[in-house]
């Protein structure tokens, strides 16, 4: 298992970067880093299962491990998604974790990603440039 540690500087309050990061629109804006047209499906609660696909029904669903809103969220990767059916894996502590720690001048955005090592090189590349999506949404939009 590879842990990966990402973090950005942005000029925006928490709840605004927040916004960014789990709202439907610019969620959608933001993972293109990833796969062009991803989105979610479910709810944020703790406990609750949320499913991350791409156009074809093909992705990964994963657990709500924690939730505090503006703060802090949490998921454990559970399986992955092959037109629309869920396949469980054995990923044991896969992780993705997003943390805003708000600074005197802005918010720094952390995120670590505990992956399997066939996935380190694709977080590698994509990663950094989702978060200056992220970045450049929470600054620049209304």
């Amino acid at each position: 298992m590879e842990r990966l540690t990402y973090e950005i500087r942005i000029n925006a309050t928490p709840e605004k970067i927040w916004t960014v990061l789990w709202s439907e629109m610019t969620y959608r804006q933001w993972t293109a880093a990833f796969t062009e047209g991803s989105f979610y499906q479910g709810n944020l609660e703790e406990g609750s299962i949320v499913k991350f696909l791409d156009p074809n029904n093909n992705g990964m669903y994963s657990r709500v491990e924690k939730n505090i809103p503006n703060k802090e969220i949490k998921f454990l990767h559970l399986g992955e998604i092959y037109e629309g059916v869920e396949a469980p894996q054995d990923w044991g502590e896969a992780t993705e974790s997003y943390v805003l720690e708000e600074t005197e001048n802005g918010t720094i955005l952390k995120s670590e990603i505990q992956t399997p090592a066939e996935f380190k090189d694709f977080f590698e590349e994509k990663f950094p440039n989702a978060l200056e999506i992220v970045k450049n949404l929470s600054q620049n939009q209304l």
